[in-house]
């Protein structure tokens, strides 16, 4: 088990044990240690708009400096963004402080190689070694510098991803969660014709996912039916992932993007190997949806990075999340949930369709989600709720499937049942008996 990385970089409450300030620095010098190329290694440090971004983004880059590497600073970005300038700028690697969806209570550490992708477990394992192990000294000292203009470069390239067509005529309903793309994505969807409305675009450091973005997606849901718009899109509190409203206000998640996404690149003869990747958790319809329409299904652990990891082992173009990770392998790197919803305005611009339309491609299974508190994450089979679980799925049988997990980057497990019957029912049993041993 790491005792620094987890599902997504390494994070927890600020200034408490991992994300302190110490570790912070560790993590510069350790990233200019193990992934450096050549003598004047280059890291890109990007943020969201947590509070603590400012003193997590001077330890990184003291640690950066004081191995002689070259900090570049890129302020509040998200997180494909510095995925994408890592590359651009030719960097030894890429940093981006966040903790994407958590409360702004929260921080994180998620880092990108030199090709814009996250790390390979080896590679997290190698550098948490020297965290933790290594005392690590080096004689020259470096420098960090501002940029300025990076956010420009990043929405040109978002643009250029749907070769900049025209958005005209499409009202959108926008919630940037407070969040990295704040300043970002308004831009990018109002240069391309669209009528915007922008909503959760004034951060102040402590109201990032505060009751928005797409963890609340009942906020734009009331906006967009009050607005009339075509659609709402709510992003997260880095914008790696999105959610989106239909004009009649129900809610469009990561499933159903990819299921009308799939079908139209196979339809444009743009799906690679006729395969799209997904996680144990997408719904069944999804399957269902594919395999009806001859593309096949891949499926991986939870994670937008095992899903990147699988399409570059395979040579796959596209897959996601349910949670609205969304990846085009041919355009980023990670999950965009700015990319991601202009690949889905293109299609309903190019099709003259609505977005409830689109969506009635897929029809979902029944499914319950919900998410438990824990004190503690022990392991599952050591629990008395392992044997409920195993009734379930019993009960079940070919009717139906449960996930229960916990979560890697908070304190939570998840309870996710799938099927006919009364799956809310069963879902209530396992976690009641959750809660009674490791719930807070």
């Amino acid at each position: 088990m790491k005792e620094l990385f987890g599902t997504d970089g390494i994070r927890g409450k600020a200034n408490v044990y991992p994300m302190t300030v110490d570790i912070a620095t560790k993590v510069g010098q350790a990233v200019v240690k193990v992934l450096r190329d050549g003598n004047n290694p280059k890291i890109i440090i990007g943020k969201d708009t947590r509070l603590s971004g400012y003193m997590f983004e001077n330890a990184i880059a003291a640690g950066v400096t004081s191995m002689g590497g070259r900090a570049v600073l890129v302020g509040p970005m998200p997180t494909p963004a510095i995925a994408h300038l890592t590359k651009s700028f030719n960097a030894d690697a890429g940093i981006v402080i966040s903790a994407s969806h958590n409360p702004a209570e929260d921080n994180g550490i998620k880092i990108f190689d030199s090709n814009g992708f996250k790390l390979k477990d080896e590679v997290e394992d190698e550098i948490e070694d020297f965290i933790l192990n290594q005392e690590m000294k080096y004689d020259k000292i470096g420098k960090a510098i501002r940029i300025k203009n990076a956010s420009g470069r990043y929405i040109e390239f978002a643009k250029s991803s749907i070769k900049n067509i025209s958005l005209k005529g499409l009202k959108i309903v926008l919630d940037c969660a407070n969040g990295a793309a704040y300043n970002i994505a308004p831009l990018v969807f109002s240069e391309l014709g669209a009528e915007v409305i922008v909503i959760n675009n004034t951060p102040d450091g402590s109201n990032i996912n505060l009751n928005c973005g797409s963890e609340h997606s009942e906020v734009i849901t009331k906006l967009v039916k009050e607005h009339n718009a075509d659609i709402g899109v709510a992003l997260d509190g880095d914008a790696d992932r999105v959610i989106v409203i239909d004009e009649n206000g129900n809610e469009v998640d990561g499933d159903t993007i990819m299921a009308i996404v799939a079908l139209e690149l196979k339809r444009k003869n743009l799906l690679k190997n006729n395969t799209v990747v997904s996680t144990i958790m997408s719904n069944l319809g999804l399957n269902k949806c594919l395999k009806d329409n001859g593309i096949n299904i891949v499926q991986t652990a939870v994670g937008d990075r095992n899903v990147v990891e699988e399409m570059k082992k395979s040579k796959y173009v596209f897959g996601g999340e349910q949670s609205g990770h969304i990846i085009f392998l041919d355009y980023a790197t990670t999950g965009d949930g700015i990319i991601s919803a202009l690949q889905l305005l293109k299609i309903m611009k190019k099709s003259e369709k609505k977005i409830s339309e689109l969506a009635k491609v897929m029809t979902k299974m029944p499914q319950v989600l919900i998410n438990v508190e824990v004190k503690e994450k022990k392991e599952l089979k050591e629990l008395n709720a392992f044997k409920i679980i195993k009734q379930v799925e019993e009960n079940l049988g070919e009717n139906g499937r449960i996930v229960v997990r916990y979560s890697g980057t908070q304190n939570m497990a998840r309870v996710m049942i799938e099927g006919e019957g009364d799956i809310e029912s069963y879902a209530n049993q396992i976690v009641d008996a959750i809660k009674d041993e490791v719930g807070v």
